[in-house]
């Protein structure tokens, strides 16, 4: 691989939970780049720091929401 090429088949092998979500491509590899596999796993950030991450639209900020209320999990604070 070049630079700039992104290996889009290890974040295949990692990112059902967010595809099973309907989450854009963007906002997947952001999560996993974060180490957040899992909708749990976004209680050890805040909603802010999330959407800081490059990637993290409004579209995907409001499916992560809905998520983690089906859930009952929260950001942190």
């Amino acid at each position: 691989m070049t630079g700039g090429e992104v290996d889009l088949d290890a974040y295949a092998e990692v990112d059902g939970a967010w595809r099973e979500l309907g989450l854009a491509a963007p906002a997947r590899r952001a999560l996993i780049d974060e180490g957040l596999y899992k909708v749990s796993d976004l209680r050890k950030y805040s909603l802010d720091a999330i959407k800081d991450l490059h990637g993290m639209g409004p579209n995907a900020i409001r499916i992560l929401i809905t998520a983690m209320k089906k859930s009952d999990i929260s950001f942190r604070r």
